[in-house]
């Protein structure tokens, strides 16, 4: 994966002072990375039964159909409020500087279904710990999540116990 981490732009100081961005654009617009790391998600969950994997909005809808497509699986997004036509269901949770909302549609995931949650980053975890709680509020059940990039030092983790969580590239400091 260093190969790939290569290819990650860090942005110094944004959002704001002391922070840094990793940037995945850059490895995006990289044919053979864009491959290569949709290769690797795909090969973490190769052989298991999945029925469906769910995308975060938004950088989540870049790999999830991808990674669906690999897996012959279906693509359910998981979006910001006001975004989906049909009935949904809404989760409300903590962010580090307030609150966010996330819904998805009420007949997205069958009850048994064997999904996993595709995400391009793994910081604080608590946009996926709300996404498992909408997923298992429908009566499916999380096979694992899985994200391009993890910030270890971050307590993304933690949130996520008990869960089969896999990343690909990860920054330690």
């Amino acid at each position: 994966m260093d190969e790939l981490k290569k290819l990650i732009r860090e942005v110094p100081d944004f959002p704001k002072p002391g922070i840094n961005f990793y940037d995945i654009t850059t490895l995006l617009k990289q044919p053979e990375g864009l491959r290569k790391t949709v290769d690797a998600l795909a090969a973490e969950f190769e052989g298991m039964k999945i029925d469906t994997v769910v995308g975060i909005e938004a950088r989540g809808f870049i790999f999830a159909p991808a990674l669906a497509y690999h897996l012959n699986a279906g693509f359910v997004p998981v979006r910001k409020p006001k975004k989906l036509p049909a009935e949904t269901v809404s989760i409300s949770y903590d962010l580090e500087y307030g609150q966010d909302t996330l819904q998805i549609h009420r007949d997205a995931i069958g009850d048994g279904h064997r999904v996993i949650i595709a995400d391009d980053l793994l910081a604080t975890g608590g946009t996926a710990r709300a996404v498992v709680d909408l997923v298992e509020g429908l009566g499916g059940k999380v096979e694992g999540l899985v994200f391009v990039v993890e910030l270890e030092f971050l307590p993304g983790r933690k949130k996520l116990e008990g869960y089969d969580v896999r990343s690909l590239i990860k920054y330690q400091s």
